[in-house]
């Protein structure tokens, strides 16, 4: 069965640790994406999955066997870098080929299995050129081609759009996801970019400093983050982080001081067991709607600086505490620099964060 499992795995180099007690466990036809800051131990653990670094400590098992000890050959892998790795001097057809010499199969098996991906990956057209004939997007296909074409236990991806501009990643994205769809292999993705993790992951593993801060869906890492580096690390405009004083709590709300303003915000009743104290706020820029006037609701902030998004705009607004606030308002919604503005939190998409930096909630 094609799964991949890590426990407790840490990597060091030196004194200095890259990954550090890493738990994650991907199932079969299962995409989870390894997303986080350079630097932050991501591409580590893929190769230690891979087996191109050797863990410290902890386990790495694929399709239930321990892999600690084995070689990458061994292991039943296959992984796509981020540079494509081609053989210049031999074919896109022959390219495909190659993983399969390895299997010993006839030449009418291998030309089956090499038309066959070529035509779900769209290469059929080009299998006569060389690497150095053939765009950008069809190196990336053909190297996904090349990784699929032996049907091995599971698939690695080490930022395989990087290279690519917008539009073929737009493109890529899509036809990755359906190749992977239909292959029922247990698949790792690593990246950095949030937006490739969103469309392309069932679950989603956000890293920082070694550490895997939360494992989840594209939705749940979105909708509940963990903690405050996640909340600022997804969505686009960052979420809003406010720091504030929490007074009280009572009928469901929370009293708070915020960005200047005393205001109530009705929270989870987790919130209650904070006693009065610095607490972190988190309001997504499309959590507010605009209103006319001042109440104890709405946060007061004057407009700074407007940038038209499209069907949306963008605006940086400062609060009379002096601290800056993004709102993302309809592009209908007329709003000039300098005016002011009374922003109404949703309750709903309004997160609170301990000192500690956890989300409070039940």
């Amino acid at each position: 069965m094609s799964t991949i499992e890590i426990k407790k795995v840490t990597k060091r180099f030196g004194d200095f640790t890259a990954v550090k007690d890493a738990d994650l466990s991907v199932g079969p036809g299962e995409v989870v994406c390894l997303l986080g800051p350079s630097g932050c131990g991501k591409t580590t653990t893929l190769r230690m999955i891979a087996g191109l670094e050797r863990a410290t400590s902890g386990d790495v098992i694929i399709a239930g066997q321990r892999m600690n000890d084995l070689s990458p050959q061994k292991r039943d892998i296959a992984m796509v870098f981020q540079f494509y790795a081609l053989y210049p001097a031999l074919s896109v057809g022959q390219n495909i080929a190659m993983p399969l010499h390895y299997e010993k199969l006839s030449k009418d098996e291998t030309d089956k299995r090499v038309m066959n991906v070529a035509r779900i990956m769209h290469l059929t057209d080009v299998l006569d050129r060389m690497p150095g004939q053939i765009s950008e997007g069809e190196k990336q296909r053909l190297a996904v081609a090349r990784a699929i074409v032996r049907d091995p236990n599971c698939f690695l991806f080490d930022e395989p759009l990087s290279r690519l501009d917008v539009e073929l990643r737009h493109s890529m994205r899509g036809q990755i996801k359906e190749v992977l769809t239909g292959l029922s292999k247990a698949t790792v993705i690593v990246t950095h970019d949030q937006l490739e993790a969103l469309t392309m992951a069932n679950r989603i593993a956000i890293m920082r400093d070694g550490l895997i801060e939360q494992v989840g869906t594209p939705h749940e890492v979105f909708a509940k983050p963990a903690n405050v580096f996640v909340a600022s690390f997804i969505g686009t405009p960052q979420m809003n982080l406010v720091e504030a004083d929490l007074k009280s709590f009572g009928n469901g709300k929370a009293a708070v001081r915020l960005a200047g303003n005393d205001i109530e915000i009705a929270a989870d009743p987790a919130v209650s067991r904070l006693k009065p104290s610095k607490v972190t706020v988190g309001i997504r820029p499309r959590a507010f709607t605009a209103a006319s006037e001042k109440s104890g609701d709405t946060i007061a902030a004057q407009a700074e600086l407007i940038e038209p998004m499209g069907a949306e705009t963008l605006i940086h607004a400062r609060t009379s505490a002096g601290g800056e606030i993004r709102v993302v308002i309809p592009r209908e919604m007329k709003v000039k620099i300098g005016e002011a503005m009374h922003l109404r939190p949703d309750p709903k998409q309004t997160h609170f964060f301990g000192e500690d930096g956890k989300a409070v909630r039940a």
